[in-house]
């Protein structure tokens, strides 16, 4: 009966955490993380003007808004916001002078 009682454990424990790895992996993350997160990855790369660029997020979707010096810096901003983990899209409003 013990053998059979530690069989159901073992079975009940790798049900709960194979559940776990395909069910709560995929939580949201918090807005304020992911707009933390990119504004970091903005300040390491030293191609973006981080301080120029201002980060928004609702609902995992990132908005960038502010100056670049040029289109290649707008896009590197975009890039460096997309690897972030959590953004699923990256609306980029940020503007270049002429």
């Amino acid at each position: 009966m013990r053998k059979y009682l530690v069989a159901l454990a073992a079975l009940s424990l790798t049900s709960a955490v194979a559940w776990a790895d395909t069910h709560g992996s995929h939580q949201p993350m918090k807005d304020s993380y992911i707009t933390t997160k990119v504004k970091a990855e903005l300040a390491a790369d030293h191609d973006t003007k981080a301080r120029e660029i201002h980060v928004a997020t609702i609902d995992g979707i990132v908005t960038l808004r502010g100056v670049a010096a040029s289109e290649a810096e707008k896009d590197r901003a975009e890039q460096d916001a997309m690897r972030v983990k959590g953004v699923h899209a990256v609306h980029n409003d940020i503007k270049v002078p002429e």
